[in-house]
């Protein structure tokens, strides 16, 4: 008799057990941690609001927001469920998730995009002034070496001998040039030579 009953039982507990899988693991999946809540689904930004989302800080006591007005081109830092008079707005939650902030403006609800920064790219930037041309160098009299080191602010005899020794040197020396240029006939125009450059003697009057 028991043998005859054991299938009958077996078959009935396998009908239950089946009718019961479907209602748990719906309610397992209901219940599932990694699903956002029922009917927290993000709100879609306000097109054409008023004002501006542009950041955030945590300054340590609290969140504060930047609401920037274009009409006004002015901007202030407001919390969360504390009104600003200034521009009548309340900030009421803010999805750091979604990047939004939906406030209370004017007794309207309006959900605010965080205004991403634009980025220029160098091609569409401004030109940059060219620099200023560099002045070209001012030419130096041609002076020979030995002249111009041998003034001196408070000359006496012998720096004065030796002044007049280097402008006799100099002279001489473009003597001979133009003599030889002259000697070199049938070679083209002789070109004339530099003009010899003598320092004044600084007297110790014009030194002070």
């Amino acid at each position: 008799m028991l043998s005859r009953s054991l299938p009958i039982i077996a078959a009935a507990l396998a009908v239950g057990f089946s009718g019961l899988r479907p209602v748990a693991w719906a309610q397992v999946a209901a219940r599932s941690p990694f699903l956002p809540p029922t009917g927290a689904s993000a709100a879609a930004p306000t097109v054409g609001a008023a004002l501006e989302f542009r950041a955030y800080v945590d300054l340590g006591d609290g969140m504060q927001f930047r609401l920037h007005d274009p009409a006004r081109k002015s901007g202030v830092w407001v919390r969360l469920n504390e009104r600003n008079a200034e521009f009548d707005v309340v900030a009421r939650q803010h999805d750091e998730l979604q990047k939004t902030l939906t406030v209370e403006h004017q007794g309207k609800t309006l959900t605010l995009a965080m205004r991403e920064p634009k980025v220029v790219s160098a091609g569409n930037a401004g030109a940059m002034p060219a620099p200023p041309p560099v002045p070209a160098p001012v030419p130096t009299p041609n002076v020979l070496p030995a002249v111009t080191q041998s003034v001196v602010l408070n000359p006496t005899a012998a720096d004065e001998q030796r002044r007049l020794e280097a402008v006799a040197a100099e002279v001489a020396r473009r003597r001979a040039l133009r003599e030889q240029a002259t000697l070199q006939v049938g070679q083209g125009t002789p070109a004339s030579p530099s003009p010899v450059v003598v320092p004044p003697v600084v007297s110790p009057k014009q030194a002070r």
